[in-house]
């Protein structure tokens, strides 16, 4: 569990109405069905309109990868691309084909099957980078999708206020009522904003931040795969990895001590 997303998530909707309560407002003109389904309900159908409904529901299956922390991979995937350097640096590159069904990451398996049947680095390089580039890009759309709804849902929001101020002014001669609906009308702008800056915008980058992470992992085993097919020494191919390992090691060991 990414208990640092969960906390942040909760503590920023506690914030909102505990400043509510604070200057003495009632909580129970936070809550607003309808503002509600102005907003969430119109930027769900302006989502729909720009992307077809197989990419929307991708994108809130990979949500969970926002709370839940996955394993870290990265140690034990160089480390196999150094146990395959080392391999091919005693025999041959055509050797690893009686290991490669030991290779636990698939990407890895099929670079070094690739660079077996195929002699050219440049074009066994020119191959992966391409499948790396068309995962990136089907990854992004996941958070293009929440940034979609992070740019929908204000003005949704302002939809929302401006109806409600349209329903105020049938009754302007009560004052009383005029009063409770203004304020009542501006839920559904705060709505628009709370949603956009606490939970759509939020969750696009932490998805784009983790694509990032995985791409690069997948850019330095690319790296790993064109050293062992031109039988570099193991110790320059380590060298290669070791700056990516520290780097990570570091990022996570920030990430761990936060949560």
């Amino acid at each position: 569990m990414n208990f640092t997303a969960v906390f942040a998530l909760l503590f920023g909707i506690i914030l909102v109405f505990l400043s509510q309560k604070y200057d003495g407002g009632s909580l129970n003109m936070l809550i607003q069905p309808t503002a509600f389904c102005i907003v969430i309900g119109g930027s769900f159908c302006a989502v729909l309109l720009n992307f077809n409904l197989n990419t929307v529901l991708n994108a809130f299956s990979n949500i969970k990868y926002v709370f839940v922390k996955t394993k870290d991979k990265s140690s034990n995937i160089i480390s196999e691309i150094l146990q395959m350097a080392y391999f091919a640096r005693r025999n041959s590159v055509f050797e690893l084909q009686d290991v490669i069904k030991n290779i636990s990451e698939p990407f890895l398996a099929r670079g070094i099957q690739l660079a077996i049947d195929v002699e050219n680095p440049s074009l066994v390089h020119d191959i992966l980078s391409a499948e790396i580039s068309y995962e990136e890009e089907e990854e992004l759309i996941a958070s293009r999708v929440f940034e979609a709804l992070g740019g929908y849902a204000p003005t949704f929001g302002v939809i929302g206020a401006v109806m409600g101020l349209i329903r105020v002014m049938q009754d302007i001669q009560n004052l009383e009522i005029v009063g409770v609906g203004i304020a009542t009308a501006f839920v559904a702008t705060l709505y628009g904003v709370g949603f956009a800056n606490l939970v759509f915008l939020p969750i696009a980058g932490n998805l784009k931040q983790k694509t990032r992470e995985k791409i690069l992992l997948k850019e330095i085993v690319l790296q790993g795969i064109i050293s062992i097919q031109m039988r570099e020494n193991p110790a320059l191919i380590e060298e290669k990895l070791i700056g990516y390992l520290k780097f990570h090691d570091k990022y996570n060991a920030v990430e761990d001590y936060a949560q």
